[in-house]
């Protein structure tokens, strides 16, 4: 097969996996959204009794060691969250990160607001709320405890007695409640200035008879969240039990388990639920073995529950027992985060944080990136030094790449003469081209490989800024407001002068996404493209003429931050290559090739 032949099937196959990869992770699941949030505009109804109730879940009964408790049937939904919370006594929860309340009724920690973020750019817009009671229109609440085997022990209908009025980082929450046979349960909350809620359920035996007691923890929510839907991003159950990889399910896909349960066994660990950007885990004592699981239980209405369960204790007349639970709850920021898993020795805690298959290379091009930030004070900034920094690592590389490609093109003559000379033995011809790339040490696959290194790399930073909370409304300069949306500027609305969104549009609005960066990105690219002679073959001459233009259409949807990356890598690429290519003595085809195109035109 001829060189030109071959890289016209590399370049074929390389755009193939790019638009099959965009198609895949990002239009597909994008148009998914797009119905979603139209599914979610229309009105909704109040789900009735039947739908609302939850059957118990078949692993909760009180004579086994190793269950927890039973998925309860939902209170009476009130019209709105603000109605749920003024259902029921409550005691006041402020922090420098949160804002909400415990529910004495059931001592549930159940309404959680994240003071630092909003839902939108707009400093006016909501807080986020993250946790919502059990008779809110969406509940989502965590929940630890005792389950009694044979005994009276709190239920989520019980009330218990606070003494305080308020949970801040110095003054913790203790709430008691007798059962009236005996024993004694005490629960005491702490919260840290952050996420991290440490609760304590103690509970003294004061009868004349032993007491068999189960602790439990677990994270529930009603009703399927919305989803962004994108293979790259995990979002649904997910924890670590015991020394087993990361465990992560969608709500989907807990549905094919049998009895839509999966269970392990394990010490160590954590499990609860993922959003993007935020997470509620429960976490047991790390030294402890425990059974973990995700279950959903409903006909209707699904209840989605991450729970674990102790071994049962024999509470003998006059003894105590006291359990800790970790409570997670807010943003997945990441250094807040792996401080957690190193000063609490949390197993494997980073995971909360969908780092993906290449953790070796996402990871630490995150805190690359971070680093930066803190000196520069822009995200955007940070990206594009860390650009420069690749480029000087893969200099040598990129150097040796360049080199064989000017090399080639200066041996274009020789070659010529091989074909004439050969035109009728491909077998000779091909062995001539091998002696000949050997003589000028020529590598004929060496022009691929700056492309090749670039395809991790693009995957790694799309992945840091798709996931990282420290990108999401992270501005660069401008009207990009947030790295990790699209450009909001748009050729097909003439840049905002006309008032609608092409985006919106059915069937071709996701084509539509043209801004004013990934327009700059195509440019970068054709001027790239030029600076090597234009193929002979007619066929791959055409390939490569609209390649910069299917791209640009391609990274018109991605994060901004992606397509600045990109432009700006580009434009290094395109100097790089310059310089090399002069310094060989090789004539940079650039301005040639743009003369023919405007000579063409006229």
């Amino acid at each position: 097969m001829r060189q030109d032949q071959k890289n016209l099937f590399i370049a074929m196959g390389l755009s193939l996996l790019v638009i099959l990869g965009w198609q895949h992770f990002y239009a597909g699941p994008k148009m998914e959204q797009a119905k979603q949030q139209a599914a979610l505009s229309a009105p909704v109804a109040a789900p009735s009794a039947p739908n609302a109730a939850a059957p118990a879940s078949p692993t909760a009964g009180a004579q086994s060691p190793a269950t927890g408790p039973a998925v309860a049937a939902p209170l009476e939904t009130a019209a709105t969250r603000a109605a749920a919370l003024a259902a029921g006594p409550r005691v006041r929860i402020e922090t420098p990160s949160l804002l909400g309340s415990v529910a004495l009724r059931g001592g549930f920690v159940d309404d959680i607001q994240l003071k630092t973020y909003r839902e939108t750019v707009d400093p006016k817009s909501p807080l986020i709320t993250l946790l919502s009671p059990a008779n809110a229109p969406v509940p989502f609440y965590a929940e630890t405890g005792f389950v009694g085997q044979g005994i009276v022990a709190p239920k989520a209908d019980t009330v218990w007695t606070a003494k305080g009025d308020v949970l801040s980082t110095d003054k913790p929450l203790v709430l008691t409640w007798d059962n009236g046979q005996g024993l004694l349960f005490t629960r005491t909350i702490s919260v840290d200035d952050k996420y991290m809620f440490t609760i304590r359920d103690a509970v003294e035996n004061k009868g004349a008879s032993a007491a068999s007691l189960v602790p439990y923890g677990f994270v529930t929510r009603r009703g399927k969240p919305h989803t962004d839907g994108y293979a790259v991003l995990h979002e649904g159950f997910v924890g670590i039990i015991g020394d087993s990889r990361v465990k992560e399910y969608t709500y989907d896909a807990i549905e094919k388990e049998a009895k839509a349960t999966y269970s392990a066994e394990g010490t160590g660990g954590w499990l609860g639920f993922t959003d993007k950007y935020w997470a509620t885990v429960v976490i047991p004592d790390q030294s402890k073995k425990f059974t973990g699981s995700f279950l959903s239980r409903g006909d209707g209405t699904k209840t989605y529950r991450s729970e674990f369960v102790l071994d049962a204790v024999s509470l003998a007349p006059g003894a105590k027992l006291d359990v800790e639970t970790r409570v997670f709850t807010g943003a997945k920021e990441t250094r807040i985060i792996d401080d957690y898993q190193n000063k609490l020795t949390i197993k494997n805690f980073d995971l909360i944080i969908d780092w993906g298959w290449f953790y070796f290379i996402t990871k630490p091009l995150f805190w690359l990136i971070d680093f930066i930030f803190h000196f520069v004070g822009n995200f955007g900034v940070a990206i594009l030094i860390v650009t420069v920094i690749l480029k000087l690592v893969f200099f040598p590389l990129a150097n040796k790449s360049y080199l064989s490609m000017a090399k080639m093109k200066a041996a274009q003559p020789q070659m010529e003469e091989i074909k004439k000379r050969y035109a009728d033995d491909k077998a000779k011809q091909q062995q001539e081209f091998m002696e000949l790339y050997k003589r000028e040490g020529i590598n004929p696959v060496a022009g691929c490989l700056p492309i090749a290194i670039q395809i991790p790399v693009f995957f790694a930073l799309y992945k840091v800024i798709f996931i990282t909370i420290e990108m999401r409304q992270a501005p660069f300069f401008g009207w990009i407001r947030d790295l990790s949306a699209p450009d909001p500027t748009n050729l097909f609305n003439l840049f905002g002068l006309i008032p609608f969104d092409p985006t919106q549009l059915p069937l071709i609005g996701q084509f539509l996404a043209l801004g004013i960066w990934p327009i700059a990105m195509g440019i970068s690219m054709f001027i790239q493209m030029k600076m090597n002679p234009e193929p002979t073959d007619p066929v791959q001459k055409q390939m490569f003429a609209w390649m910069p233009v299917i791209f640009t259409f391609m990274l018109g949807a991605f994060p901004a931050g992606l397509v600045i990356y990109w432009t700006w890598n580009n434009l290094l690429s395109v100097s790089q290559q310059y310089f090399i290519m002069r310094k060989a003595g090789v004539k940079v085809e650039l301005w040639d090739n743009l003369s023919k195109l405007v000579n063409k035109s006229k």
